[in-house]
């Protein structure tokens, strides 16, 4: 589970149980971004893509 376990939007909580360290858009996102000095890294919404559809099925292991 990442933290998207506890937001509100349907879109994001498709993304719930990714193993992927989603965040949602909050400050604290932000802020630990600044904090590793890492970049921030939107997510276009990729549930529509047939692509990302596959490896959302097929890639993570």
């Amino acid at each position: 589970m990442n933290r998207l376990a506890g937001v509100t939007s349907p879109y994001s909580l498709q993304h719930a149980d990714n193993p992927v360290d989603w965040w949602p858009w909050t400050p604290e996102a932000f802020e630990g971004a600044r904090r590793r000095d890492v970049p921030v890294l939107l997510s276009g919404g990729y549930s529509a893509c047939h692509w990302w559809q596959w490896m959302n099925t097929t890639g993570y292991f």
